[in-house]
C-alpha cells in the first residue's frame, strides 16, 4: 500500500476572519473535485469543513475567527499525477485566498508534505522534540535484540545511521562527535589505559586504536550492534570489530556494571574512562526516572576505577536541554568523591543540533 501523504496549507490573516466568508470562497475548489462536504459551525470557534474523495482521500478546512485558516489535504496517490493533482488545488485554494483578502494576510505557509506509513521512515526527533525529516533512501539493517531495536539507514548527506530503539545514535558523517568524546584531539593516549563503556559502533575504539594505547577495553552488551556495524558502518569503525581481540585493544560482550564493580574489587584503574552508553537523561526528575539512577551509579563506579590524574569523558544532551544538562552537573557534586568538569559544545552534523560533552577529573587533594 502508498504512503499516506500529509500536505497542508496556512494562512495567517491581518485581522479577523469572516467565517462563512471564507467558506463560501473556498467551497467550489473542494466540490469541482468531486469531494463530498461535511461542515461544522461552531458559534465562536469557526468552520470545520471536511471533503471526502471516493479513493479516499480528504481534505479539512479549519476556520478560526481570530484569522488563522488551515487546509489539510491526506492522499494515497504516490505517483506523479496524483502529487500534481495535490499541488494544483492547493495552489487554488492559495490564489483564492490572495484573491479574497487582497494584502491582508501576513503569512503563508506552505511545508513539504509528510510521508506517513511508508516503507522507509524518514522521520526522527531530535533530543528537544523538534521534528527532522532526513533524506533515508534505504533501509540497511532492521533488527531487533534482545535489548533494544537496531535500525541502520541509508542517508544521502550522512551515509550509513546507526538508530537504536528510534534514537538517532552515530551516522558515517559523524566524526566529531568520536573526536569530542575522546577530548577533541587534546589528550595523549600513547601507553594508556582506557576503558570505554558502550560504543558498540566500533566509531571510538576505531580512532583510540591509531594512537597507540597500551590496551582499550571495550564493554558492550549488545553482540547485534557490533554484527550490524561492523558490517554496515565501516567507515566508522574500519576492521576493528572484526576481532574482539587485538594486539592493544579487547571487547568484552557484558553488561559494563558486573565488570566495573569487579574492576574496582580488582583495584584495577585507567587514564580513560570514555562513557558511550547514553546521553543524559530528558527528565529533570531524577527520583522517578530510572536512567538517573543508572546513570549516577555509572559514575560512582566509574570514579572508583579511575586513576587519580585520570580523566572521564561522555556525552551530556542537546545544548537547549538546560535544566536537564544542569541536574546532571548537580548530579556530580553527590559523587563518593570530589570532581571538577569542564564541557564544550559539537555539532554533530546527523544530529542536527548542537551537542554538549562533558570532561571530568577527580578532584586534587591538598597533601
Amino acid at each position: 500500500m502508498a504512503a499516506a501523504r500529509h500536505s497542508t496549507l496556512d494562512f495567517l490573516l491581518g485581522a479577523t476572519a469572516d467565517c462563512n466568508a471564507v467558506l463560501k470562497a473556498l467551497q467550489p475548489i473542494f466540490q469541482e473535485q468531486g469531494m463530498t462536504e461535511t461542515v461544522h459551525n461552531w458559534e465562536d470557534h469557526g468552520y470545520l469543513a471536511t471533503y471526502i474523495k471516493k479513493n479516499g482521500s480528504f481534505a479539512n478546512l479549519r476556520i478560526h475567527p481570530h484569522g488563522l485558516v488551515l487546509v489539510d489535504l491526506q492522499s494515497y496517490n504516490d505517483h506523479m499525477k496524483g502529487r500534481e493533482e495535490v499541488e494544483q488545488l492547493l495552489n487554488k485554494v492559495e490564489e483564492k485566498m490572495k484573491e479574497l483578502f487582497h494584502g491582508s494576510i501576513k503569512r503563508v505557509k506552505r511545508l513539504p508534505a509528510i510521508l506517513r506509513g511508508g516503507v522507509i521512515d524518514r522521520y526522527w526527533p531530535t533530543a528537544d522534540g523538534r521534528l527532522v525529516e532526513y533524506d533515508i533512501d534505504e533501509v540497511v539493517y532492521d533488527e531487533d535484540s534482545p535489548f533494544q531495536n537496531i535500525k541502520i539507514l541509508h542517508s544521502k548527506q550522512f551515509g550509513n545511521i546507526l538508530i537504536l530503539s528510534g534514537d538517532v545514535n552515530l551516522a558515517e558523517s559523524d566524526l566529531a562527535y568520536t573526536q569530542a568524546i575522546m577530548g577533541s584531539g587534546k589528550e595523549d593516549y600513547t601507553g594508556k589505559e582506557v576503558l570505554i563503556l558502550g560504543g558498540g559502533d566500533g566509531g571510538i575504539l576505531y580512532e583510540i586504536v591509531k594512537l597507540k594505547p597500551k590496551m582499550v577495553t571495550m564493554v558492550e552488551i549488545d553482540q547485534m550492534v557490533i554484527d550490524g556495524c561492523k558490517k554496515y558502518m565501516r567507515k566508522t569503525c574500519g576492521d576493528v570489530l572484526d576481532n574482539l581481540k587485538g594486539e592493544c585493544y579487547q571487547v568484552l560482550i557484558e553488561d559494563c556494571i558486573p565488570v566495573l564493580k569487579r574492576y574496582a574489587k580488582e583495584g584495577r584503574m585507567f587514564d580513560y574512562v570514555i562513557n558511550d552508553l547514553t546521553a543524559v537523561p530528558i527528565s529533570t526528575s531524577p527520583e522517578e526516572d530510572s536512567t538517573w539512577e543508572f546513570l549516577r551509579l555509572i559514575l560512582d563506579l566509574s570514579m572508583k576505577v579511575l586513576k587519580q590524574d585520570g580523566k572521564y569523558f561522555t556525552q551530556g544532551n542537546c545544548i537547549n536541554l538546560t535544566d536537564a544538562l544542569t541536574l546532571y552537573e548537580e548530579q556530580l557534586s553527590r559523587l563518593y568523591c570530589p570532581v571538577e568538569f569542564s564541557k564544550e559544545t559539537v555539532c554533530v552534523p546527523s544530529y542536527m543540533e548542537l551537542w554538549v560533552f562533558y570532561t571530568i577529573w577527580k578532584k586534587q587533594t591538598d597533601i
